[in-house]
């Protein structure tokens, strides 16, 4: 009975040593398989036999089997690509997929737009992530991610902002006079809106010196773009007076006419305030950001309008907290998802169903998913990809020590069998 177990021990051995050498080369065979984890094989013996009853001690081995094989959850290398849609975690993170077998998850983050808009990897797996509102603010909706194809809508100006200087050496005043408003103004610069169609409009704010430290402004556009004017004249679209302390800060601001009436099926009577800054009566402010009258050259610094016209999308690109932001051409931004993580309290029990894919078991506990960078979740780079984990020079050491101990198992099948042939040839 001691040759025949030491038979089965060795054949329990063979099985066992090459179940392993298939662990470390499908470890090999992925040594660039984005985003892969090696595995380790981890041996356990299998339970002796007692040569005296249940007292303990004198125990003959039964062999061996593999007990487990644990992915080693190393951080791979990330590497820079020039893709846009390559992603990388670092940490403990995986991108949440969705697709015709349900939920999965992967850290392959070699990912691409299909022709339907939507991020997918490389087995058409769409990655969800939580969306952003009609104001591009992410909200904690979870979804496939897709950019939009249509054309983002127009915007009509509401708020023109200007920071000026105008030049408090000025003694001549003047009245102004719409029809000579170049040679009734003592200043004057050409401001861009929109209305809520997204036609672009030259506005050419003329300022006019009518008493110390006061100066109305007016709004004047070409007369061919306004409703009721005449097509060789300026038409007046707003108007108002500013004044100033005696050291120059901006103190009053009122805006006395708005009467932006645009053609072309526009919005009439629209909206715009004209705003010089941080007033010091009217706004409660300090008076220190925005216009100044100071004795230098008048002079416009900086100004900003909130419109746009309708675009479409030029460029896409992720930063690096996986907010997907674009680009439209008519220069606006609009951030239009971010990717979502998922976090496991014992990844290690994932199930693998290949595709680089890992879904959820018994074992490894319900996801945690919400944005990168909290809870422990990672942090994405954008345009890089995690490496495999497996290091050949390692898996080919562990491979000659694995052939070397299925060479002794075996080794223990051909004594075995020499000492039964020794038993068989007692009869001679």
């Amino acid at each position: 009975m001691g040759v025949l177990s030491s038979l089965y021990t060795g054949v329990s051995g063979l099985a066992a040593q090459g179940e392993a050498l298939g662990v470390i080369g499908d470890n090999i065979a992925n040594a660039n398989t984005v985003g892969f984890k090696a595995s380790r094989a981890e041996f356990q013996d299998i339970v002796s036999k007692s040569l005296k009853g249940i007292l303990g001690g004198n125990q003959v081995g039964r062999g061996v089997k593999i007990g487990a094989v644990n992915p080693i959850l190393a951080q791979g290398n990330v590497d820079s690509t020039e893709k846009t849609t390559d992603l990388a975690i670092a940490g403990d993170g995986y991108f949440t997929l969705k697709g015709t077998d349900g939920e999965s998850f992967t850290r392959d983050g070699s990912l691409k737009f299909d022709k339907e808009g939507y991020l997918i990897t490389n087995d058409y797996q769409r990655v969800q992530g939580f969306q952003a509102d009609d104001a591009g603010h992410i909200i904690n909706k979870l979804g496939d991610i897709r950019f939009p194809r249509a054309l983002t809508p127009a915007k009509g100006t509401n708020k023109m902002s200007l920071d000026l200087n105008l030049d408090s050496r000025i003694q001549t005043l003047k009245t102004f006079d719409p029809k000579k408003a170049y040679d009734s103004s003592h200043y004057s610069t050409g401001l861009e809106m929109y209305d809520s169609q997204g036609n672009k409009h030259l506005v050419n704010m003329f300022f006019t010196k009518v008493a110390d430290r006061t100066w109305n402004y007016n709004g004047m556009v070409d007369g061919k773009e306004v409703m009721g004017a005449k097509d060789d004249e300026l038409a007046q679209v707003t108007a108002g007076t500013i004044t100033f302390t005696t050291d120059g800060k901006l103190d009053t601001q009122v805006q006395s006419v708005s009467a932006f009436n645009f053609k072309g099926g526009a919005q009439q009577n629209q909206q715009v305030k004209i705003n010089f800054g941080d007033s010091i009566t009217t706004d409660k402010g300090t008076g220190m950001n925005g216009s100044k009258q100071y004795g230098k050259e008048s002079d416009l610094i900086s100004w900003q309008q909130d419109g746009s016209a309708a675009g479409t999308i030029n460029n896409l690109s992720f930063n690096d907290e996986g907010v997907l932001t674009a680009l439209y051409s008519n220069g606006e931004t609009a951030d239009i998802a971010q990717i979502a993580l998922a976090k496991f309290e014992n990844p290690e029990a994932l199930f693998k169903v290949g595709n680089n894919r890992l879904k959820e078991a018994r074992d490894s506990g319900a996801p945690a998913v919400g944005a990168p960078q909290r809870a422990g979740r990672g942090k994405i780079f954008a345009k890089s990809l995690e490496r495999s984990t497996v290091d050949l020079a390692l898996e080919f050491v562990n491979l000659i020590q694995n052939q070397r101990g299925f060479q002794a198992n075996a080794k223990t099948i051909t004594t075995t069998d020499e000492l039964l042939n020794e038993v068989i040839n007692l009869k001679r």
